[in-house]
């Protein structure tokens, strides 16, 4: 399936009914009063947040969504039947927008939560509805309002207690494969990642959290450079950062301390609401070492003034510790 965070859809509500004009027709009452019924109200347009969503990719081939027209009231004073509202089924973490306007109309982020953004024209009234002791024969009646049109924009950003950043080839993939059950693409080769992926992290005594791996940075990012900033946006929402850094880069690569710093330079342009955010500095590929503390840990460590721990995503050396301080970090921003 593929990922699809951006969408552009046409909203369209439905007319309401025509109300009636109509007089019973009774034996011996030879001029019955006024029976018109009002016509029925339009169906407006929803949007509903489905938690089984992770994509908008159901909105990518359908772009008008359309309300059913209200019917026209009947005689006997009945009234028209309403329109069928139409449901647009969108991820948690979706922002609606007018698209015209430029305004937010709403974050969706609680799962069955609902939006409704364009409404249905009433039904009008039937001649029933103007009769008076004085005016008993009405035969005037009230035509149905017009539903609403409106061009929305919607964008997605993922929902995720972890966002996982880094340069391509960093590990990110495949330390979200080994903690969770996500198979994202992995090889070696930069920007393997061409889309979010989400993992759920179980620990012990029933603890989970999620985990976003965001596709590969590089300098520039946040002016359009690489894959861009276009999924930076997804892990504005995260609680924790874990910035995982190749300790043992390739001829040619940036150094450990290089990679970092460029990284954090991206996200600190972008947003420093996002630079913000608690981080936790990560050395992986500890697998390529003999030394359970190798030198080139011990300088970026002191470089930077942190204590990184040091894992492999491939060999699973390290990992229990990462996710119990990853969960000690989410537990500690969930209280603030």
């Amino acid at each position: 399936m593929h990922f699809i965070d951006e969408a552009e859809i046409c909203v369209q509500s439905g007319k309401g009914g025509d109300g009636c004009v109509s007089f019973r027709r009774e034996k011996y009452v030879p001029k019955g009063g006024p029976d018109g019924g009002d016509g029925g109200d339009g169906g407006s347009v929803l949007i509903y947040v489905d938690p089984q969503l992770s994509t908008l990719v159901e909105l990518s081939g359908k772009h008008h969504w359309i309300a059913g027209n209200g019917r026209p009231g009947e005689g006997n004073n009945r009234t028209g039947k309403g329109g069928d509202d139409e449901i647009v089924s969108v991820p948690p973490g979706t922002l609606v927008f007018d698209r015209d306007n430029r305004i937010l109309l709403k974050d969706l982020v609680e799962p069955d939560g609902q939006l409704c953004v364009v409404r249905g024209g009433r039904g009008g009234r039937g001649n029933a509805r103007f009769a008076t002791p004085t005016h008993r024969t009405p035969r005037e009646s009230e035509p149905g309002q017009p539903g609403q049109t409106r061009w929305l924009r919607l964008e997605l950003k993922l929902i995720a207690d972890v966002g996982v950043v880094g340069l391509p080839n960093a590990g990110k993939s495949t330390l979200l494969s080994r903690l969770s059950r996500a198979r994202p693409k992995i090889a070696d080769y930069p920007f393997t990642t061409l889309a979010p992926n989400l993992g759920i992290v179980s620990l012990s005594g029933y603890r989970q959290f999620v985990m976003a791996d965001v596709p590969g940075l590089i300098e520039g990012a946040h002016e359009g450079v690489g894959l861009g900033d276009k999924f930076l946006r997804h892990i504005e929402r995260t609680r924790v950062i874990l910035h995982l850094v190749d300790l043992f880069p390739t001829s040619g690569q940036p150094t450990p301390i290089e990679a970092y710093r460029t990284i954090r330079a991206e996200l600190e342009k972008y947003s420093p609401v996002l630079a913000a955010k608690p981080e936790l500095v990560v050395a992986n590929k500890l697998d390529l070492c003999d030394s359970a503390e190798p030198v080139e840990l011990a300088a970026l460590a002191e470089e930077l003034g942190l204590d990184v721990p040091a894992i492999s995503g491939v060999a699973g050396t390290g990992l229990d510790k990462l996710t119990e301080r990853l969960w000690r970090m989410i537990e500690a921003d969930r209280r603030r």
